[in-house]
């Protein structure tokens, strides 16, 4: 079977999940006997592409250059759909959205939905033809992939898509090492344990809600602190929240880095903390009990199905509840103990071989 992932998110992704999601499954089903896949992207900006086999990638990285970006992107289809239709595949995976067909129109084609956060929450994202563009794309797929049960009730609720053109495959995650040992945590002078954030803090993310659930709790903000990983330093407008909440400003720190930072910060936080109110599926929770970190997250969207049985959930826009939910894992060392035990079987569940093995069957359904 001859499998084509196309170029597009390689062009829109230096790094992230979506590029590292067709990676890794290229990665997998290239270890899978009569199966050829390979990622068409004659030109791209990715470092993920840099980092797997030679074998599995056709093209090259391109340099960023002010306002090129219209034409790398451009030739790179040319090329790309040139490529595809020498290469003749059974299956045409195409990685995102667009409104044009890339490769030969008789493959099979195939898409995968990672969410329908800019449907559930269009506010956030104005003045864009994102939605139509993707529901373009859905409708011309001989199959569509979703990521999880959540995202595929929303697939079929706004875009009235047939249910059985859907699936749904659950995504693998990166096993990431950690330091144990380490005698205390890379931050938090003094051996202060911190509560783990990871990632964009803005809108649907709701960081605000952990934030005022910290400053609603004298012992928590005597106990720990809070650390966020990634998303950027601290906005002015969060400083000011910080603030007008009355948390000190030492209380939240924002830290950046690799994954053996990321690593390091999972093994060692009293918790995981994951507020959002919308996941399409959510790796964190995965990477924070594989690093034998408990974690407290959303009753909300695909974070049920991932998490399972070895979550503490509030109520996202709740902020008594969240609050309750951190007091009474910190507080309680057995409940701590019994969200790592049960966090350790629940993410053994899921991995990118089993990911590869079940997209497999799906395209050999279709052919």
């Amino acid at each position: 079977m001859r499998i084509a992932f196309d170029q597009q998110v390689f062009l829109l992704q230096e790094f992230g999940g979506i590029s590292r999601y067709v990676c890794r499954l290229g990665e997998a089903l290239s270890c899978i006997p009569e199966v050829t896949p390979r990622i068409f992207a004659p030109l791209h900006f990715n470092g993920h592409l840099q980092q797997a086999p030679r074998s599995l990638v056709r093209g090259r990285r391109a340099p960023r250059i002010p306002k090129t970006f219209r034409f790398v992107s451009g030739l790179s289809r040319h090329l790309a759909d040139r490529a595809i239709a020498h290469f003749r595949p059974d299956i045409v995976h195409e990685t995102y959205f667009s409104r044009e067909f890339v490769g030969p129109r008789d493959s099979c084609r195939v898409i995968t939905v990672y969410d329908m956060i800019a449907e559930r929450y269009p506010a956030e994202f104005p003045g864009t033809d994102f939605t139509e563009t993707k529901r373009e794309s859905v409708v011309r797929a001989d199959h569509v992939l979703c990521i999880s049960e959540s995202t595929r009730r929303d697939l079929v609720e706004f875009f009235a898509i047939p249910m059985e053109r859907t699936s749904v495959v659950y995504l693998g995650y990166d096993r990431m090492t950690a330091d144990a040992e380490r005698a205390s945590g890379p931050v938090a002078p003094g051996g202060m344990p911190y509560l783990l954030y990871v990632g964009s803090r803005g809108g649907y993310k709701n960081f605000d809600s952990l934030l005022r659930a910290y400053a609603a709790s004298r012992w928590l903000q005597d106990s720990c602190r809070i650390v966020c990983f990634g998303g950027g330093a601290l906005a002015s407008a969060e400083r000011e929240l910080i603030g007008a909440l009355g948390i000190k400003q030492s209380g939240v720190v924002q830290l950046g880095g690799g994954d053996e930072v990321l690593a390091d910060l999972y093994r060692h936080a009293a918790a995981f903390v994951y507020p959002s109110r919308y996941e399409g599926f959510g790796i964190p929770p995965l990477e924070a009990m594989s690093l034998d970190c408990p974690v407290l997250c959303s009753d909300t969207s695909s974070i049920p199905e991932v998490v399972g049985d070895a979550g503490e959930y509030f109520k996202p826009d709740d902020v008594d509840s969240l609050r309750v939910a951190i007091e009474s894992v910190l507080q309680l060392p057995s409940r701590r103990d019994e969200l790592i035990a049960k966090g350790r079987a629940r993410c053994a569940a899921f991995s990118w071989e089993r990911c590869a093995r079940e997209t497999l069957d799906i395209y050999r359904r279709l052919l």
